[in-house]
């Protein structure tokens, strides 16, 4: 009998995928790596994904159609690298009867470190400055605002929020938290408030929250009346939480005085897209998790699952 087919889209874990190719081979699993720069469209995974045993799943759309494309081949199991689930179509799995999973809980000081640097990127003009710097021979010196003292909204209080809010409490500013699930986190000194109550307070909002029809475009237009004028905004959770016209408005009319995302509503950034015009915002690749340590402690973690799912389904 062959060893089952493990197909891979994952790009943090591709990029350190010979290193666990050990891993596949002792459970008896034949790794596939996919070609994949951020995601698969349906179409890619509708026509691939039937061919293998199990899928260990990046951002890529795992639709009803991509589901039920992969059981009518001969899918049997999954797993979800990393944190987020909202590409990821549960219950079509469930309908179907493949078992599916996800890596919760284990990226919160990885994220936390990139919502930090960005925060103070964003409070010093640091990534401007070397921008200038080195493109332009320029010797520039923006006069930027001190973390002491200000106050900061964490939209968000799940594992990457509190790590945040460690992170950002250390700076010596002030942190309102926005949770629905808010509960308070030993050693670290929040203030709660229900979104968007107190928002105009806010030196910074960081998004740190999931994508759930509640927090879609939680940044919008009618936001833009309550904020503090200078506010700057992280944004380290999923694209889709920042309506991007909403947030155009306000870089535009100087409301904003920056940005620093590292997701877009839509992946990679376009080159044509109007954000690219604001040079004092700081731009990610949807990198935040990916550390080498993360990776391979993830990686890990989800080829033991998959191994586990494939047995319960009788591989």
């Amino acid at each position: 009998m062959s060893a089952p087919k493990v197909f891979v889209t994952c790009p943090p874990m591709l990029g350190l995928i010979d290193e666990f190719k050990e891993d596949f081979a002792a459970k008896g699993l034949d790794c596939v790596p996919g070609k994949v720069t951020q995601v698969k469209s349906v179409a890619e995974l509708i026509e691939e994904v039937p061919r293998y045993d199990a899928w260990i799943i990046g951002d890529d759309p795992a639709t009803r159609d991509v589901v039920a494309a992969g059981v009518n081949g001969r899918l049997k199991a999954a797993v979800k690298w990393g944190v987020g689930v909202d590409n990821v179509d549960f219950a079509a799995f469930k309908e179907h009867g493949v078992p599916v999973e996800n890596t919760p809980g284990v990226f919160g000081e990885e994220v936390a470190d990139v919502a930090l640097t960005y925060t103070l990127g964003l409070a010093r003009e640091t990534y401007r400055i070397d921008r200038e710097i080195r493109l332009n021979n320029a010797w520039p010196k923006p006069a930027g605002i001190s973390m002491t003292g200000r106050t900061v909204a964490v939209v968000g209080f799940g594992d990457i929020g509190r790590q945040t809010a460690k992170r950002i409490l250390a700076c010596g500013s002030k942190v309102i938290a926005y949770d629905p699930m808010f509960k308070p986190a030993e050693g670290i000194p929040v203030e709660s408030a229900e979104w968007p109550k107190r928002i105009d307070e806010a030196d910074f909002i960081v998004f740190t929250c999931p994508l759930n029809a509640a927090t879609k475009h939680m940044f919008n237009d009618a936001l833009l009346a309550r904020l503090k004028r200078g506010v700057r905004i992280v944004n380290v959770s999923r694209g889709p939480v920042v309506d991007e016209k909403a947030l155009l408005k306000g870089l535009e009319s100087g409301l904003i005085h920056s940005a620093a995302l590292d997701v877009f509503e839509i992946e990679p950034l376009a080159a044509e897209s109007p954000l690219r015009a604001y040079d004092k915002c700081i731009f990610g690749s949807h990198n935040g998790s990916n550390s080498v340590d993360a990776v391979r402690r993830v990686s890990r973690l989800a080829i033991e699952k998959i191994d586990r799912l494939l047995r319960s389904a009788g591989n």
